[in-house]
């Protein structure tokens, strides 16, 4: 009865293959090439490669495709990890400068829009231009955000070339690719449009060390991973998997490529693995079985040691599937659709990175604040891609939409939804200037208003927020705002001027605001949505599915949950500390 997924080897070209093509080997910004002894170190941009990607994926399909135990196929794996996706070799350049000629079709269209009469960037032919590495100073944006557009269709193409030979080779099985958690350096949108499914790889607590929590955070959640990780990537990959999403790695003790790698609290296994059915995932697969006695990774921890004893997180595998089997009596759940949607796009958050402005200015962490806001109010999240139909969302939040195409206006202008709009939306063009109307550009058909001027504060710097008579922190950014005729001031910095703007079921937040005053104006626009809310304790989050309701308990200290007329299919209304509850609502 074993199911296998297979996984196409291209991540790690042997020696003999770098050696037969040294060429294939991605280029720094420095100049110099990847070297052989770990992983990913190919280059998208070669033909060469690529097709010996081809020749392999075709050997393992025309031996394994029809093979009754193959379920599934993964492509390549971890696309990006060890920032791997831009190269500046000789090839990419080449299939840059083809990329650009497509793009804009003449050389002077791309001077136009790159702006490039600014210090002297005129280019006479597509054939000067290179990759934006290696300038004195910073390289003109609109060449930078072309680059990195550019390098996601790279990884495009190449999971694509894959998939079109699985597809032909292993009819009805599935295509899954494993994507990584808060890697933005491709549009996964695109490459799982291509998939079956999407799959991510999930290590809470690895994460919560790498990235940009604070030490108290990093102290408080250090054997549980943040409250609203999990469920962030839960809900972004539920949002592009045309099949019910996978999780492909689930961190099942302490990991080995993290600066500290502590284990997790007892039951934290089991809690994520909940978490991810309440989200509606198909597959929790643990990374790994066995903990490997060798190589890179042989302090990552599997289901068991590596002597094949059953380690704590096999345990708490082991003690899910039960549960499961016990709940499978009752009809499982649907995944309702959620009354929030969170416009999430990977352009955007490229354009905020090649001119944040302020040192601090972190978009895709401002998303997640924006999310664990949400969350906070025991409101269930949809995270939707710009091209998504918002009909059906009674609330749309964009906390980092710079860019905002033709289609999302109309989208937004078109929805009967309540629209909260974070600080820089429709600050810049697709070609990355900023709009002759000035910010937010078009949308200020939703919104009267011009964005005058912004500013970044340094840290430990924070503005007054004035909101309902009570007073909040702005840090990192501010605006300010020229509001038209039929807009109204909702909330004012400490000089008076605006800081929330509002008119009719638009908003408009001018700075960088705090949990508190995000969760203050997050909660207004969801009660003019007519959604219900609760304020829910930093370490408790809820999921529902259709008439199931799903609570869990990141905190070390029980929690009563205030749930009428409930049946308990698993815990109880007292939730333990890093323990899970399902409750039927009557």
């Amino acid at each position: 009865g074993l199911q296998i997924v297979m996984c196409t080897p291209t991540a790690t070209p042997p020696k003999w293959l770098v050696d037969l093509d040294p060429a294939m080997l991605a280029v720094g910004a420095d100049g110099q090439p990847r070297r052989f002894g770990s992983r990913r170190h190919y280059d998208f941009s070669s033909d060469r490669y690529l097709a010996q990607a081809e020749r392999i994926t075709r050997a393992f399909g025309e031996r394994y495709g029809t093979h009754p135990a193959v379920v599934a196929w993964q492509t390549d794996n971890e696309y990006g990890c060890h920032d791997t996706v831009v190269s500046h070799s000789t090839q990419a350049m080449g299939r840059f400068r083809r990329w650009l000629a497509q793009r804009y079709g003449s050389v002077a269209e791309l001077n136009r829009a790159w702006g490039n009469a600014f210090w002297s960037q005129d280019y006479a032919s597509f054939d000067e231009v290179d990759s934006p590495a290696g300038t004195v100073t910073e390289a003109n944006p609109a060449h930078r955000l072309d680059y990195q557009r550019f390098a996601s269709d790279e990884v495009v193409r190449f999971n694509r070339a894959q998939c079109n030979i699985l597809r032909g080779l292993s009819p009805g099985r599935r295509l899954v690719h494993n994507f990584m958690q808060l890697f933005t350096a491709f549009d996964h949108h695109r490459v799982a449009a291509d998939l079956d499914v999407a799959s991510w790889d999930s290590y809470p607590i690895g994460a919560l060390e790498m990235f940009w929590f604070e030490q108290a955070d990093k102290q408080r959640w250090m054997r549980t991973g943040h409250p609203d990780f999990t469920a962030f990537h839960h809900d972004l990959y539920r949002g592009m998997s045309r099949h019910p999403f996978w999780v492909m790695e689930q961190q099942p003790g302490p990991v080995n490529w993290a600066r500290w790698n502590p284990a997790p609290a007892p039951g934290m296994v089991r809690l994520w693995t909940w978490e991810a059915f309440a989200h509606g995932a198909e597959v929790v697969s643990y990374f790994r079985w066995r903990q490997a006695p060798f190589g890179q990774e042989q302090m990552h921890a599997g289901l068991q040691t590596p002597d094949r004893r059953v380690d704590q997180g096999g345990q708490e595998a082991e003690a899910v599937a039960g549960e499961l089997r016990q709940l499978a009596v009752h009809p499982e759940p649907a995944t309702r659709t959620a009354p929030v949607a969170l416009v999430f796009d990977y352009e955007a958050l490229w354009a905020l990175d090649t001119q944040p402005q302020g040192a601090d200015y972190n978009g895709l962490q401002l998303t997640f604040e924006c999310y664990s806001a949400l969350r906070s109010l025991a409101l269930d999240v949809a995270i939707v891609p710009a091209n998504a139909d918002l009909s059906a969302y009674r609330m749309v939040v964009l906390p980092a939409m710079p860019v905002v195409t033709p289609a999302l206006q109309a989208q937004l202008g078109g929805c009967k939804a309540q629209v909260v709009l974070y600080p820089r939306t429709g600050s810049k063009l697709a070609c990355f200037q900023i709009p002759p109307n000035l910010p937010p550009g078009e949308l200020q058909h939703l919104i009267d208003l011009q964005v005058t001027r912004v500013e970044s504060l340094r840290p430990g710097v924070a503005e007054v927020v004035r909101m309902s008579d009570s007073c909040y922190a702005a840090s990192r950014w501010r605006e300010t705002l020229r509001l038209g005729a039929g807009v109204e001031a909702e909330a004012c910095f400490a000089d008076g001027t605006p800081a929330v703007a509002r008119q009719g079921r638009t908003r408009y937040l001018a700075g960088w605001f705090s949990a508190e005053l995000q969760c203050e104006v997050l909660e207004q626009a969801a009660r003019d949505a007519g959604l219900g809310t609760t304020r829910l304790p930093d370490a408790v989050r809820v999921r529902r599915r259709g008439d199931w309701l799903m609570a869990f308990n990141y905190g070390d200290t029980a929690h009563e949950l205030g749930v009428p007329q409930a049946t308990w299919l698993l815990g109880s209304a007292t939730l333990p500390p890093h323990g899970v509850a399902v409750a039927r609502r009557r």
